[in-house]
């Protein structure tokens, strides 16, 4: 029972949390509208040409790549602090090491597709 009472209270205190931040911009924030407020703002510049834009690929390889090295530091961190147990064994040696053969085959796929090069031109 202790353990649903933690549960409960996080909630309620989140809840409470997003309830304060609301009634506190409904008093904060500005109540008028004008020309101005309803124009889009982007970084300072006024908006010139249409609404679209076409990006490039090469972010989304960018984006694969941030993602193999976040997620190698998110497993392996732990798993090196808890390495010093001895009751981990042989089949957490090999969990590992496969999840660093996956962490691997994404690295040398970026390399082939050449976004660890530094000039893309």
């Amino acid at each position: 029972m202790e353990g649903y009472l933690a549960v409960a209270a996080v909630v309620l205190a989140g809840v409470l949390l997003v309830t304060a931040a609301m009634v506190a911009r409904r008093l904060v924030a500005p109540r008028a509208v004008t020309a101005a407020g309803r124009t889009t703002y982007e970084s300072g510049v006024d908006p010139v040409g249409t609404g679209w834009a076409q990006s490039q690929v090469r972010y989304l390889s960018f984006a694969f790549l941030y993602v193999v090295f976040a997620v190698d530091a998110v497993y392996l961190f732990p798993w090196a602090l808890v390495l010093r147990d001895s009751s981990l064994g042989l089949a957490s040696l090999v969990e590992v090491l496969v999840f660093v053969g996956v962490v691997l085959l994404g690295l040398v796929h970026a390399a082939r597709r050449g976004l660890l090069r530094w000039d893309l031109r």
